[in-house]
């Protein structure tokens, strides 16, 4: 998939709106009943950035990354403020903020993931050096993080039954969803853009 390993400056993200969609299909059958189904097993981001901008610096800034993605091509990483760390956004990342996985004597390879409820998240862009990583409650630093996939490899496998958990920062892998940018004039350093939507791609 065409994706460049780089994050929007936070600057061009300020005013920034955005939340998770879901696709759900409804047949109403004749008895007044529902059948409701979904061919989604994620959840997908949507966000308007670029409307809160005002100086012209700003807007060229965006403009610029804009036009180095070559548009909706390629992919990139944007942070969320609302939701990018394993734990609350205003609580300090912990070794066992989520649970990754059980040990079986064997297996060292374990993927990111943050979950909501009963779903699982799976986390492909966790931010370099981020990491966490706790087995059965007591932190690990022998481990090694591919920061491209989310997946956590351990120098040795736990023991079967432990509890492999993880504390990480991570970004959102999106796009940009239309091929143009606006941009008015409204004085010599400043003027309203139209806002840009971004879409949050599988990776």
């Amino acid at each position: 998939m065409a994706f460049h390993e780089v994050r929007l400056p936070a600057r061009l993200a300020f005013g920034s709106t955005g939340g998770v969609e879901r696709r759900t299909e409804i047949t109403t059958l004749g008895s007044g009943f529902e059948r409701r189904s979904t061919p989604w097993t994620e959840g997908r981001r949507r966000y308007l950035i670029g409307a809160g901008l005002r100086s012209l610096d700003d807007m060229a800034a965006l403009t610029a990354f804009f036009e180095a993605r070559r548009g909706r091509l390629y992919g990139f990483r944007f942070r969320d403020f609302a939701d990018f760390k394993s734990c609350a956004p205003g609580e300090a990342v912990a070794a066992t903020d989520r649970r990754i996985g059980t040990g079986d004597g064997a297996r060292r390879m374990f993927r990111l993931g943050k979950t909501y409820g009963d779903h699982v998240r799976r986390i492909a862009k966790p931010v370099e050096g981020s990491a966490r990583v706790a087995v059965n409650g007591v932190e690990t630093t022998a481990f090694a993080l591919d920061h491209l996939t989310g997946e956590v490899t351990l120098a040795t496998p736990p023991i079967s039954g432990a509890v492999v958990t993880a504390g990480f920062v991570f970004d959102t892998p999106v796009r940009f969803d239309a091929d143009r940018i606006e941009v008015t004039l409204e004085s010599f350093g400043a003027g309203p853009m139209v806002a840009m939507p971004l879409i949050e791609v599988r990776v």
